[in-house]
This record gives structure tokens, sequence and C-alpha cells, in this order.
């Protein structure tokens, strides 16, 4: 059994960091900047990327921090907003379909299309641009973040064991026994499905409304900035940070969602 879980964990995590192993060699032996044809101006050396990210370390936290505000922001709301829509489509089952599928339909606009309508409908919000750009920008994710939950939580909610309702209705349990003891429970495992699909999309959709953004803060908007400038460098910096910030809420998500269902199990 334990050489069976080794080998799980080798090939789940080894063969994905040694293939990172690899493209960092290739990388900064400029092997992959001959394969590609290009130069070290506009694909900088990792280690150069490090002294940058090194060097400019209180700038960069100041714009990681604004980017996770509009992240885990509308994470959190759009993952509650979710879960709140499957609930009431678990109910009513006659409309609840149909519903989710207005609901997964908003989860089909770009984007690119949707981050400039926010902007405009949310300018007399506030005289801050701070407040409204940040109120924007989260509007946004969450929109982005919505659908996933509530089309796994709905079917958590509603694909139960054979016989555990009838088994609880035999019972007489009230309906809010019913989902606190079962619906809930049997829920969680699709609630954290689509967290592994929201916790990416929510970093994905910060960074890009950041594009559009008024206010000029947040690590997307500093890519786009320094690309614009010519200064390529310091854009791979900014980028190689938001890939850190994506993998590092995976990572979390990942820890959270295995003592959760160890415990649920338990």
């Amino acid at each position: 059994m334990k050489t069976k879980k080794w080998l799980g964990i080798l090939s789940s995590a080894g063969l994905p960091l040694l293939f990172g192993v690899v493209i960092f060699v290739l990388w900064q032996t400029q092997v992959l900047h001959s394969w590609l044809g290009t130069d070290t101006i506009t694909l900088p050396l990792p280690t150069r990327i490090g002294e940058i990210i090194s060097q400019n370390r209180d700038s960069i936290g100041s714009q990681v921090q604004m980017t996770l505000i509009v992240a885990l922001g509308g994470l959190a709301a759009g993952s509650i907003l979710g879960y709140l829509i499957a609930v009431v489509a678990s109910i009513f089952r006659k409309w609840g379909a149909g519903g989710l599928t207005i609901v997964s339909a908003f989860n089909a606009i770009p984007i690119v299309a949707l981050a400039p309508v926010i902007n405009n409908w949310t300018r007399d919000v506030s005289t801050d641009v701070s407040v409204r750009s940040t109120l924007a920008k989260i509007i946004v994710v969450t929109i982005s973040c919505t659908a996933a939950m509530s089309v796994n939580a709905f079917r958590g909610l509603t694909e139960l064991k054979p016989f555990s309702e009838d088994l609880m209705t035999s019972y007489a349990a009230p309906k809010i026994v019913v989902f606190t003891k079962l619906r809930l429970p049997n829920s969680l495992p699709y609630v954290f499905t689509a967290l592994r699909v929201s916790v990416p999309a929510s970093v994905i959709g910060a960074l890009v409304t950041e594009y559009f953004a008024e206010d000029t803060v947040g690590v997307g908007r500093q890519i786009r900035e320094n690309i614009v400038k010519g200064q390529y460098p310091t854009a791979w910096a900014y980028i190689a940070t938001a890939c850190a910030i994506g993998i590092g809420m995976y990572i979390v998500l990942m820890l959270v969602e295995r003592m959760v269902l160890k415990r649920r199990k338990a």
C-alpha cells in the first residue's frame, strides 16, 4: 500500500515538477530561445526575471494585494451566489434546470466584452476611482465564478444515494433537517469540484479585468503597461507573479479540500 501511495504522489506531483525543471533548464540555457527564434529581451532568462522580482518586492507586493482582493472577493461572492442558486433550483425542480441554463449562458460571455460594460455601469457608484473600479472588477469575477458552482452544487444537492431521501422521509424528518444532514454533506465534494474550476477562473478574470479598469493597479494592469512601454523583463516578472498567485491559490484549495473531505469521511 505504501509503495502504491508513493507511486501515486510521484505521478501526480513528481512528473509535473520534472517537466518544469526541464523547461527551466532549456529556458536558462537559451535552447528555448533558439527553438522559438526569439531573444533574451523579448523572452528574458528566468534568473533575470527573478532579479527584477527581488529588486521590486514592495511594488510587486502591493500590486499582488490588489489582484488578490479582486480574485478572492469575486471567488467568494460567485461561490456563495452560485450555491444559493443551486439551493433554489433544487427546491423548485420544475424551473431549476431552466434557471441553471440561464446562469451557464452568462458564463459564456467573454470577459473582454463583459469588463468594459460593467465598468460603465459602475461609474456612478462612487466618486473614488479605486472604489468603483474594484467593485467593477469583483462583479466580473463573480459572474465568471457563479456558473461552475451553481451547476456542480445542484448535482450534489440532488444526486443523492439510493433510498437515502426515502429513509429520511420515513423518519418524518423536516426539510431543513434533510438539507443539513443529507443534501449539504452530499454536496461538499461537488463544491470543491466547482472550486477547482473557479479558482483559476477567478485569477484569470481578475487579471483580464484589470486591463480595462479605470484604476491602473493590479498585476494584470502592470503586465499591460510594461508591454506597452517595451519593458518586457518587468512584464515577465509580473507574468511570473500572476502564475505564482494562481498556483498558490490552487495549492491552498487542494489542502483545504483534503482536510475537509478527510474529516467528512471520518
